[in-house]
């Protein structure tokens, strides 16, 4: 038995140090695999050398962080699960599992975590910039602006959370406080365009029309020549009575980007220079610009409704309607068999069914032109 004991505890030794020199991963072997992006394979062989029950830190560590690399979501959660299980304190755990979260768009989860995580750690800058963000997407705005304002006092410099907080005052009426968190982080970065883009916005918002112009012409020299852009520098140069350059900056848009607010100033900047056969041309598109491609089937189904509840005088006042915004054939036949068939008026419904036929409907509708044909035919001999 005096023997027996010390051959146990060095059997016991022995393997014990077998199983950890089994376990021990080839880190060369990572590496080539990491540099060469094949997290896959990574994973792959981690896996044969951390065979399952894992439970050390550091293995569930490299199991996790490899299979978010790999893109393999659910295990990455489980791997970090099973170490903020042991230690629910972990700032990088706590992180990843609200990262992972979000990215899967399980954002109740990610904002337990992330929240979890400042009460940890209260200077983690990106867990309130992620917090205001989930918070946006909830249109829970008091907590959106708390968690941007933290971040923004964390980093204050930081280009994004800047203009994201910059937003949120300005819908608030909050010039000041948009115009200070601008010029901090602008001071930092002055050609960052987004920076630019905000500053603009809050001058136009504010009427501040040279400082308007000055914003705009610089992010045209930088290249943005986008419609939100455009269409304030070219109001700008309006209110300073710069008509000329407001007409040379709108009309560079594609007609493709041309919008209503676009299309009106435009005309004004024509009507103050006493152009005003080019003023009414953009003056019409506007107008057109301004209607819904669905208002004539809004009023045409509105009349319908009418009809069949016979309240006649309020269809034909809304296929009236209907044809101020689209001269559809279709409306034209409406109004005919109304006449037609339910009043009784023939003088109007010939009026209408010639109307239809004269609109020029395509194949699709011959028979309404079939049976418009042969009750002009009949109508015309009353």
């Amino acid at each position: 038995m005096k023997t027996l004991l010390p051959t146990s505890l060095l059997l016991l030794v022995l393997l014990t140090n077998s199983f950890a020199q089994s376990r021990r991963a080839d880190d060369a072997l990572l590496l080539d695999y990491y540099q060469g992006q094949r997290f896959a394979d990574a994973l792959t062989y981690l896996k044969g050398v951390y065979t399952e029950p894992v439970t050390d830190t550091k293995e569930l560590s490299r199991l996790a962080y490899t299979s978010a690399m790999a893109h393999l979501l659910p295990e990455a959660e489980d791997f970090y699960q099973r170490i903020y299980n042991k230690d629910t304190t972990n700032i990088a755990v706590l992180y990843n599992l609200a990262s992972i979260n979000q990215r899967r768009n399980n954002n109740l989860k990610a904002e337990f975590y992330f929240k979890k995580l400042v009460l940890t750690d209260s200077t983690n800058f990106n867990a309130y910039n992620s917090l205001a963000q989930l918070y946006r997407d909830k249109g829970d705005l008091k907590n959106e602006i708390y968690n941007f304002e933290k971040a923004n006092q964390l980093n204050p410099v930081d280009a994004d959370v800047a203009f994201d907080l910059s937003q949120v005052y300005m819908l608030q009426d909050k010039s000041i406080k948009a115009e200070k968190v601008l010029n901090k982080a602008i001071s930092a970065d002055p050609q960052n365009i987004l920076l630019q883009q905000a500053v603009l916005k809050l001058n136009y918002i504010e009427s501040k029309w040279r400082e308007t112009v000055a914003a705009g012409e610089q992010l045209l020299l930088a290249g943005d020549s986008s419609v939100s852009t455009i269409s304030k520098l070219g109001r700008a140069y309006f209110q300073t009575k710069n008509y000329t350059c407001g007409i040379a900056v709108l009309t560079a848009l594609s007609e493709t980007n041309q919008t209503e607010n676009t299309a009106y100033t435009t005309a004004i900047c024509y009507k103050m220079l006493k152009d005003q056969k080019k003023a009414i041309f953009y003056l019409g598109k506007a107008i057109q610009l301004s209607i819904s491609n669905g208002t004539a089937t809004y009023y045409n189904e509105m009349a319908d409704s009418y009809e069949t509840q016979k309240q006649f005088t309020k269809a034909k006042a809304n296929y009236q309607k209907a044809l101020l915004y689209d001269d559809k054939p279709l409306t034209y036949y409406y109004l005919a068999t109304m006449f037609d068939t339910k009043l009784k008026d023939k003088k109007s419904a010939l009026k209408y069914y010639k109307k239809f036929l004269a609109a020029k409907p395509d194949k699709t509708q011959q028979s309404y032109i079939d049976y418009s044909t042969a009750r002009i035919g009949i109508l015309a001999l009353k």
